[in-house]
């Protein structure tokens, strides 16, 4: 699995600062991403607090694990 430059503590950050005001644009090119990235993070993360993303991130590695020993 491709892991992020970026934690998803930074992910949110970012994506409040959207929220208070700053244009999509300004915040790609002052963090060195894509708008294509941008949108794929405000529809996976919109909305959420750096604890839902955590415990989001913990049920996909578990649900992954569990995959994985079902494969076997």
């Amino acid at each position: 699995m491709k892991r992020t430059r970026f934690s998803e503590e930074q992910i949110i950050g970012i994506l409040t600062e959207h929220e208070a005001g700053a244009k999509c644009a300004d915040l790609c090119r002052k963090h060195g991403m894509s708008e294509g990235t941008f949108y794929n993070w405000k529809a996976k993360y919109g909305g959420m607090t750096v604890s839902d993303a955590r415990r989001l991130k913990a049920l996909e590695d578990e649900n992954a694990r569990l995959k994985k020993l079902l494969a076997e």
